[in-house]
């Protein structure tokens, strides 16, 4: 399957940002902890090249906690900012206005050599849909600034959000790149929820799921179904779908119904904590 989400509201997404660029001091960029890579939209590193930096591995808590701390030592080497966080549990959080003054400390420096003084830093914070931008707002504001949903494109326009008197937020809707030119990567995000389902083969994506886990996480599928991993993908897959009662009139495998439910196993950690990549 070719896997492209594009809509038109994307479009306006990335000119409103290229316009409130020169506004920022600071682009915080929320990668989704599972897919750090995949989740990284190079029209942003693009669009905040000359901008202090701040990367945050969010949904830590649905990813392989080894191969995070992996992922956060890549960022730093390439001289960003790194730190993992859950933000919908609060975890990791506390540090986030620490670590704001420190990608900020030179900006703040110069302000202070020019006599401005109690300037507000401007941070950005973008990302690419459903890796919890709106939730990350709320839990660093300690209130609902920002509409917050579990599927793509729920934040549609931008609005400010002043944190304190010395940090301002704008949250920018989420917005991936025209074209993947890596069609694994665009593979990646439909099976963590980037892409909407609508235009997804469930199928498809379980099955990548299930050759994955038995190659990187063995032991995994058998876990959580019961199943033993002998035997193909396919017949894994079959077997997954009788175990959970996915069956068609006459008893055959429903594959439909069995996808379903292993892509929200994932998606919502029931197949423990998982990341489908790792620097290279």
């Amino acid at each position: 399957m070719n896997y492209q989400w594009y809509p038109g509201h994307m479009t306006k997404a990335r000119r409103m940002m290229q316009e409130d660029i020169r506004l920022i001091d600071l682009v915080i960029e929320l990668l989704d902890a599972r897919v750090p890579y995949s989740s990284r939209n190079p029209d942003i590193d693009e669009l905040g090249k000359n901008k202090a930096r701040l990367v945050l591995l969010n949904k830590a808590d649905l990813a392989d906690a080894r191969r995070s701390r992996m992922w956060a030592e890549y960022f730093r080497e390439k001289g960003c900012l790194a730190a993992e966080i859950d933000s919908r549990n609060g975890a990791g959080m506390k540090q986030i206005q620490e670590l704001i003054r420190e990608a900020c400390r030179e900006k703040t420096e110069r302000d202070r050599k020019r006599g401005i003084l109690n300037r507000p830093v401007r941070a950005m914070v973008a990302g690419i849909p459903n890796v919890g931008k709106s939730t990350f707002i709320n839990t660093l504001a300690g209130k609902a600034c920002a509409k917050t949903g579990n599927r793509p494109g729920v934040t549609k326009g931008k609005q400010w959000i002043r944190l304190n008197k010395s940090v301002e937020l704008l949250d920018t809707p989420g917005i991936l790149w025209p074209k993947f030119e890596d069609q694994t990567v665009g593979q990646k995000l439909a099976v963590i929820g980037s892409i909407r389902d609508e235009i997804l083969q469930a199928e498809e994506l379980a099955m990548w799921i299930i050759g994955f886990l038995r190659a990187e996480y063995p032991g995994t599928l058998k876990e959580r179904y019961g199943m033993p991993e002998d035997g193909t993908d396919l017949e894994l897959f079959g077997g997954i779908a009788e175990s959970r009662g996915c069956l068609q009139k006459g008893g055959q495998p429903d594959l439909k119904r069995a996808a379903a439910l292993v892509v929200d196993d994932l998606r919502n950690g029931r197949l423990g904590r998982v990341t489908l990549e790792i620097p290279g």
